[in-house]
């Protein structure tokens, strides 16, 4: 059996033959991402790709994408993108997602809404049959009053948990915001009513659940990578 390192390596590759010469690009955040950068690398350097530009979705990404000499642009100056190549942490049998566990959601989520098409790498052990099963539903918010939201949230069947580093203190997103894991014991009844609730609340920037966005899901498991299309 592939190690998850392994899964994460081939549908990174797999994904990179879905970008063509002349792409805008939407460069996702992650360990997957970090496999989809190097294969992207590779093909610019012997010249299989050419004119090819991306907008990174986080610090991190900037950075990897840089140290392999990947030209990169920003929403500012590409408003409108060809393609987000990005992971997930969970994925619905409707291709529906849950992202943020890397904690770029509001990021990731504009990137990809400036995108014509979306799609998404995971390995088989992401694939669930309700959205909240196996992770919880990240929503990012402004620290000030940040407290505010762990009733409102509970009153939708969710434990709130604010996420915190190994130091014990508040994760700060690349926003200067703060994260709520949304934990859903089951999983989410009503992942799009959720969605509009949380979003109406003053102070809520962005919630993790990516409705309706992905046109494509690759599936990397021990026989090989699948391809789910909407």
């Amino acid at each position: 059996m592939a190690d998850a390192d392994s899964l994460k390596r081939a549908v990174g590759v797999e994904a990179a033959e879905l970008v063509d010469s002349g792409m805008r690009l939407g460069l996702g955040t992650g360990s997957t991402v970090a496999h989809l950068l190097v294969a992207l690398a590779e093909k610019l350097n012997r010249g299989a790709l050419v004119d090819v530009v991306g907008v990174p979705t986080s610090l991190r990404t900037a950075r990897e994408a840089r140290e392999l000499d990947i030209p990169l642009t920003s929403l500012t100056e590409t408003p409108v993108l060809d393609l987000t190549i990005d992971g997930a942490d969970e994925v619905d049998p409707e291709l529906n997602v849950i992202k943020g566990l890397g904690g770029a959601l509001l990021r990731e989520k504009m990137v990809a809404q400036a995108s014509r098409r979306l799609a998404i790498m995971v390995d088989d052990s992401k694939m669930v049959p309700a959205l909240g099963t196996q992770c919880p539903v990240p929503v990012e918010v402004v620290q000030f009053g940040w407290e505010v939201h762990g009733p409102f949230v509970e009153s939708c069947g969710a434990d709130p948990v604010l996420r915190v580093g190994p130091d014990g203190e508040p994760t700060v997103t690349d926003n200067g915001n703060y994260i709520i894991d949304c934990h859903f014991p089951g999983g989410i009844d009503d992942p799009e009513g959720f969605e509009r609730a949380i979003r109406a609340r003053a102070g809520v920037v962005e919630s993790g659940l990516f409705l309706g966005m992905a046109t494509k899901v690759l599936v990397s498991g021990s026989d090989g990578v699948r391809k789910l299309s909407r």
